[in-house]
């Protein structure tokens, strides 16, 4: 059985249906997996995650690694069960967290020094020892390592860390296939900044490995929005086989539907989490900062067309009340309402996809979404 495949394409764009396979549930695409990086999804239950309808979500190794540590999880029984999560994990590589660290790293040709942002201690991360990490906790799709460039950059600069990537992800594939466990996917991460002829010489070298999917890395880092979807439209016309392409970190909604539009299966993102954590929540009309005093006797609930258990229960005014209180049940709450909301976002997109009117609903939804 392939890892995945398409059943349905759009007539009109490049948007696509399609089933996404991993060792723990089928997941139809586009997908959304809201980003548990500690092994735990801020402000909520896994068993909520789960009632919501979440298949997936995203871990972070380079977090894992410092706390508990690898040989706790292993220990445990694997992320799976160290979590009690049903569903795919994607453990991604930590790569973006040691390269922001920026004054606290140093590159090397075989990996990467930093200090520890918990105690400043000195750690080393090889591409070898990252995909081992990953297997060690039983995840269902790795990322490896590799050198993400901030924003803008010279093209010497961007072609060295693309140089890196590729020699990276071919000493990472070869770790990954001595190692792996039946059934676990490697997907290869394209770099290349803004220059569309380092994203097709990094996307060229990482196929001829033999990977599962593509995960664009180096994007939505503040560039302006032409470039994002320049270089989305791009790599997406260049793969021609049934390749996952997954846009890492990517994930307010007016964005996704473009993204999907150009062709991306998979995202992974903090803002429903954490726009619930300051008090904000999404509506089919857009977000609406609930901390704020309009809301104070406002008796309706978030979304009048939401039907999940805290528009079915709960008021503006009382959500209002208890993040202005500090009440942990109002985070609760709200991160409950953002992932269902997302969760619901995406399966309207799947069904436009498949009744072939994305972007006659495309049209709709942004005419009715406010973006800020």
């Amino acid at each position: 059985m392939p890892i995945f495949e398409t059943i349905k394409r759009s007539s009109q764009t490049k948007a696509r249906l399609g089933i996404l396979t991993t060792n723990h549930s089928k997941i139809k695409t586009p997908a959304f997996f809201p980003v548990a990086t500690q092994g735990a999804i801020k402000g909520l239950f896994i068993k909520d995650v789960e009632d919501i309808g979440i298949k997936g979500v995203l871990v972070n190794i380079y977090h894992l690694y410092l706390r508990p540590g690898i040989e706790v999880i292993e220990e445990l029984g694997g992320i799976h069960r160290f979590m009690n999560f049903s569903g795919t994990v994607i453990s991604d590589s930590g790569g973006y967290q040691v390269f922001s660290l920026e004054t606290f790293r140093r590159l090397r040709d075989d990996g990467v020094e930093f200090q520890s942002h918990i105690d400043g201690s000195s750690k080393f991360f090889s591409p070898q020892g990252v995909i081992i990490s990953q297997l060690r906790i039983g995840s269902d799709i790795v990322i490896p390592l590799d050198e993400c460039v901030r924003l803008p950059v010279d093209k010497d600069r961007a072609n060295i860390a693309v140089e890196r990537t590729i020699r990276w992800a071919k000493l990472s594939k070869e770790i990954f296939e001595n190692n792996k466990r039946e059934g676990t996917i490697f997907l290869g991460v394209v770099q290349g900044a803004n220059f569309l002829d380092l994203r097709e010489k990094c996307l060229e070298e990482l196929l001829k490995l033999g990977i599962d999917g593509i995960a664009i890395g180096g994007l939505s880092v503040g560039e302006p929005a032409e470039i994002r979807y320049n270089v989305i439209s791009f790599l997406t016309d260049k793969i021609k086989n049934d390749y996952l392409c997954y846009f890492m970190g990517y994930g307010k909604p007016q964005d996704i539907i473009e993204a999907v539009e150009r062709g991306i299966d998979l995202f992974d993102c903090v803002i429903p989490t954490r726009m619930a954590r300051t008090g904000t929540a999404f509506s089919s009309y857009g977000k609406l900062v609930i901390r704020n005093s309009p809301y104070t006797k406002d008796s309706s609930p978030i979304d009048d067309t939401c039907d999940c258990y805290v528009c079915k229960n709960f008021t503006r005014g009382y959500l209002r009340h208890l993040i202005n209180v500090k009440e942990i049940s109002g985070v609760q709450l709200l991160t409950y309402h953002n992932l269902w909301w997302y969760n619901k976002f995406i399966e309207k997109i799947q069904r436009a996809i498949e009744e072939d009117n994305f972007l006659q609903f495309k049209q709709d939804f942004l005419k009715k979404f406010k973006v800020e």
